[in-house]
């Protein structure tokens, strides 16, 4: 795998790279090229492959790639001490609202996530996470997957960032799998010479009463190959039209996070899941049908009926 250094990175972020050369490439700024170096057009594969088991009685499942995505990656948001960057999947010629992760530096509230789509609040202490990032990573409406605090490391012409987390099940595999109910993700992001790579070393976890026991590991390699900025022009001006409505999602869910010590999010209401309701309140604002303080009232209503145990107020 080729490295590369900051100041050779994608031609976007070279003014931020090089402003930070010029200061003494103090740390903080090296970080903030690092994070948005992962932005632009990518050619992307994912490739997967269980490794080793737990059990001689378990068969490991066979390698799976999945080849010929194009993903446009943007800065969503940007303040002094957070990143958000959005992904887009375009796909059979639809652009498709895929992950988001939202980077915080020195960030000392986590989501952490139990099980069975339940997940906890927890405080770290400001000493421990001085100098890290946060990695939030959330669904494509937002909803929470899993987090995970580290610092990034630049050295010997690298620049990466790694750290282990509970999440729920990929969607690869959640509607497929109950043998077991914890992924336990090691995630390692690099920057190369051509984009970045995201690579996991998981391990496949049945957690009950209080115990978990690894039934088997899962190598991940996702990699993602700058290409021409023009493949991504549908995403582009799909974003432009959409970003706003997602804006007021994000914000409706920091609320939800930000008042309640636990989330416990149905798979379910009212017979449809959280996709459908949001896609069609969606569609109602890019119609402009449904707006303002009634949208965001609307959107925070169907978060917290989502939300199972959360005491929201509308009317903040």
């Amino acid at each position: 795998m080729k490295r590369i250094s900051i100041l050779t990175m994608m031609a976007g972020c070279l003014t931020l790279a090089a402003t930070a050369q010029q200061k003494g490439g103090d740390k903080l700024s090296q970080d903030k090229a690092a994070i948005k170096s992962m932005c632009g057009c990518q050619d992307v594969t994912f490739e997967y492959t269980e490794t080793f088991p737990a059990d001689s009685s378990y068969k490991p499942k066979g390698y799976h790639k999945i080849i010929d995505a194009i993903e446009y990656v943007t800065v969503a948001a940007e303040d002094r001490n957070r990143i958000v960057l959005q992904h887009l999947l375009i796909a059979d010629s639809f652009v498709i609202k895929h992950w988001t992760e939202d980077w915080q530096y020195e960030n000392q509230q986590l989501l952490a996530y139990n099980q069975d789509n339940q997940w906890k609040k927890v405080t770290l202490p400001a000493a421990q996470v001085k100098g890290q990032w946060t990695q939030k990573v959330y669904g494509v409406d937002d909803e929470p997957r899993y987090e995970g605090s580290a610092t990034w490391v630049h050295t010997d012409g690298r620049h990466y960032w790694e750290s282990t987390s509970d999440a729920p099940l990929p969607r690869r595999e959640y509607t497929t799998r109950n043998d077991y109910n914890v992924l336990r993700r090691t995630n390692h992001h690099e920057i190369t010479a051509t984009g970045s790579v995201h690579e996991q070393d998981n391990q496949k976890v049945v957690r009950a009463n209080g115990t978990d026991k690894v039934i088997v590991g899962e190598k991940g390699l996702n990699t993602y190959n700058r290409t021409s900025e023009s493949k991504c022009q549908q995403a582009k001006e799909w974003w432009e039209q959409h970003k706003s409505f997602w804006a007021v999602v994000r914000k409706s869910w920091d609320k939800v996070y930000g008042e309640n010590s636990e989330i416990n999010l149905q798979k379910k209401v009212n017979e449809e899941p959280l996709y459908k309701v949001m896609s069609a309140l969606e569609e109602k604002a890019f119609k402009k049908e449904l707006a303002g303080a009634e949208l965001e009232k609307t959107i925070l209503l169907t978060l917290q009926q989502f939300s199972h145990n959360t005491t929201l107020s509308l009317h903040r």
